[in-house]
């Protein structure tokens, strides 16, 4: 397949209408799988400022979606939210785990969307800059480097380059950022991927050294600099503003990076 280089609303403006339904609830699955296998081994609690968007707009008559975040002793700041029309095409999920400063095991990374093709991205965000950390590179990124070589050779994913430099910048070595066609085998590729990039992060997190307490106020305000320019900055809230407008769509932004959290920061 040769590479994608559109915007989201692009893609889906230039495609048929189709009802998506089906991938939705596929993809429905596989990201509460995932979620379990997160919660087996974090202990959070919702916060109350994502209540009020457990169902937002008109689904199943129109868009909608769900935002739900989470927040605990070692997360800063889980979300588990869905955001699209499935009857016309579109969907958008998220996944994405960010952790407290008590280490700095890569946060976790985790987006798929039907538009009406297959998308998907996996990433394990850095927490220092691994052009200068030689250890920090050797001990989260050249493991993963096979894994990702291998997933690039497969003729039936076509690597996405996003239109926006700031989404582009913010990619890791490994960052998995891919269209395919959404057969039930490319699907599955999909699910393989996504549990043996959780499962990988997770053996992190267990064998993770702690991070010296005078070091942590600075990782926690990077951390958090980090969300909120990815949530502001991601192309893809122009379909927040088509489904549900302006105001809405900030609100949902917010949630994202925990603008509105209710909670304490661990």
């Amino acid at each position: 397949m040769e590479e994608t280089v559109q915007h989201v609303e692009e893609m889906l403006d230039a495609s048929p209408v189709i009802d998506v339904h089906h991938t939705f609830a596929q993809f429905q699955q596989l990201l509460t799988d995932l979620k379990a296998k997160i919660d087996a081994r974090f202990a959070t609690t919702r916060d109350p400022s994502t209540d009020i968007l457990e169902q937002y707009g008109t689904y199943p008559e129109g868009p909608g979606g769900r935002v739900a975040a989470y927040s605990g002793p070692e997360v800063d700041w889980m979300v588990h939210s869905w955001l699209g029309d499935p009857a016309r095409s579109f969907v958008n999920l998220h996944l994405t785990c960010w952790l407290g400063p008590q280490v700095r095991v890569p946060h976790l990374g985790i987006a798929l969307l039907c538009w009406p093709g297959g998308w998907f991205y996996t990433d394990y965000l850095p927490r220092t800059d691994i052009v200068v950390d030689g250890d920090y590179f050797d001990r989260y990124y050249a493991p993963a480097n096979d894994d990702w070589l291998a997933h690039k050779a497969d003729p039936e994913f076509a690597w996405f380059t996003s239109r926006a430099a700031f989404i582009r910048a913010s990619l890791s070595p490994n960052a998995y950022v891919y269209s395919f066609e959404r057969t039930e085998r490319n699907l599955a590729v999909v699910s393989d991927v996504l549990h043996a990039r959780v499962d990988r992060w997770l053996e992190w997190v267990d064998e993770a050294p702690a991070v010296p307490e005078a070091e942590r106020a600075a990782l926690r305000e990077r951390d958090l600099a980090t969300r909120r320019n990815i949530a502001e900055r991601d192309p893809a809230n122009v379909m927040g503003v088509r489904y549900f407008g302006e105001e809405t769509t900030e609100r949902l932004v917010r949630a994202l990076w925990g603008g509105d959290r209710e909670l304490p920061r661990p």
